[in-house]
């Protein structure tokens, strides 16, 4: 994806109904008013991204209110996305969600029919499903092709930088962790010390730098504030993060998806880990040296581990 995010829906496989919207011209069109437009546009346009199921059933005057903007301004935006008005505009998103909704009906019926069942039963079932689909709509949108260009900028990168406050902290630091034996320089920005601290540490980051950042609803301020930073640095930015919407695609040079959904928890970070392992584990072919370095490292540390009946050493 460039800096402009032009092509953020170019990233967007088969997946969650949010994912498979922003491909469609529709989708692609807000992706552009979200990035390009006045704040009222680019507040619309992430709201219909973000809920693309509940445009079609959704009145000007309603809409109008959850984004606090007027009737009026919705026209004015439709307009700008290329329709005559907002029907035009509705009934578009309805013609490109038709084909998305067998899917979508089906998991949503096996979540209601567990619901009948003892209520905490019923959370984890519904829980582990929409868990099981982010997973696969994180599978089916990874694309080798951008995974490899990723990967030639950290193998490249003077000093690879991850970042990411919160739950997102603990995801940056196994990304860390992972990428560590690969890189010449790396640095976990969240560590300790809180937000003052990490600026500090991404104080020199220039142009021959890497910034992998990860943000989930809800998203950290912090996490985006040094982000701009770095990019005004001239650093390469790595997002990942759970749609074309999250505010860090409008920052990001590659954008890899997570769907985040969950019934209960703010955030689900399974398809967050499926991402990162994918990344580390196409840095780790794409370099025999580094296939040798992953043996130096077992080698290295294998007397500090468990070891099997066999007598291998097994990770810990």
């Amino acid at each position: 994806m460039t800096a402009s995010n032009k092509n953020a829906a170019d990233l967007v496989a088969v997946g969650t109904p949010e994912l498979t919207f922003a491909r469609s011209p529709l989708g692609r069109r807000l992706l552009e008013l979200q990035n390009a437009g006045s704040k009222s546009n680019r507040a619309i346009a992430e709201y219909l991204l973000r809920n693309p199921l509940r445009i079609p059933a959704i009145g000007i005057e309603e809409l109008a209110s959850r984004n606090g903007v007027s009737a009026a301004t919705l026209s004015r935006f439709a307009r700008a996305a290329g329709y005559d008005g907002y029907p035009g505009l509705r009934s578009a998103a309805a013609d490109s969600l038709q084909g998305m909704l067998q899917p979508v009906e089906k998991l949503r019926s096996s979540i209601q029919s567990s619901a009948g069942k003892s209520g905490g039963a019923s959370v984890l079932l519904s829980g582990l499903e929409v868990s099981v689909a982010n997973v696969r709509s994180a599978a089916e949108s990874l694309d080798q092709k951008a995974l490899n260009t990723i990967v030639a900028l950290i193998a490249k990168a003077n000093e690879v930088y991850t970042l990411g406050f919160g739950l997102s902290s603990h995801l940056a630091s196994i990304l860390a962790l992972d990428l560590q034996p690969f890189c010449a320089r790396l640095t976990n920005v969240v560590e300790f010390g809180g937000t003052e601290v990490a600026a500090g540490r991404l104080l020199n980051i220039g142009k021959r730098d890497v910034l992998i950042v990860l943000s989930f609803p809800r998203y950290a301020t912090d996490a985006i504030r040094l982000t701009s930073y770095a990019r005004t640095r001239g650093a390469k930015i790595v997002a990942i993060s759970d749609s074309p919407a999250s505010p860090l695609a409008q920052l990001a040079d590659h954008l890899l998806l997570a769907p985040a959904n969950h019934p209960v928890l703010s955030s689900g970070l399974t398809a967050a880990l499926l991402v990162i392992e994918a990344l580390v584990a196409s840095l780790m072919i794409s370099n025999p040296d580094n296939v040798k370095q992953a043996s130096k490292l077992t080698e290295a540390i294998s007397a500090y581990l468990v070891a099997g009946e066999d007598g291998a050493a097994r990770r810990g």
